[in-house]
């Protein structure tokens, strides 16, 4: 433990865009495995290549920099994602989105149609629950 402690020492490390570029590395060597798909394998090398050198970068200002171009487009993405999986998993609330400022509301299920206040924006529209 203490070998990779001091291994790592200045190094960048780990974050979400090379979480996201070992993923598409595994993604793309699962399809390399496809007949007439060999070539994805290279593609694949490359794109592991380039998470092990992020990850033991010593240019943490470049590093951070990359990360915070990816979040900046995949932000939405990973909001969405979990919003839609809080709304899969929360049975007894439904969810409305604020028709003025976007934002999600949550309602008791089951109160008939409803008036909702928006804490956001102070819009108030009716829906039934």
């Amino acid at each position: 433990m203490n070998m990779l402690k001091h291994l790592m020492a200045g190094r960048y490390g780990s974050d979400q865009l090379s979480f996201f570029l070992l993923l598409v590395y595994l993604m793309l060597s699962l399809f390399s495995a496809l007949p007439f798909l060999g070539l994805l394998n290279w593609l694949a090398l490359a794109v592991l290549l380039w998470d092990v050198y992020r990850i033991f970068s010593r240019r943490i200002d470049r590093r951070r920099a990359e990360n915070a171009r990816f979040l900046a487009l995949a932000g939405p993405v990973i909001r969405w994602c979990r919003m839609r999986h809080t709304i899969f998993r929360d049975k007894e609330h439904r969810y409305f989105k604020c028709p003025n400022c976007g934002q999600y509301l949550r309602v008791p299920r089951g109160k008939g149609r409803i008036t909702i206040n928006c804490r956001n924006c102070g819009v108030s529209f009716e829906e039934k629950s």
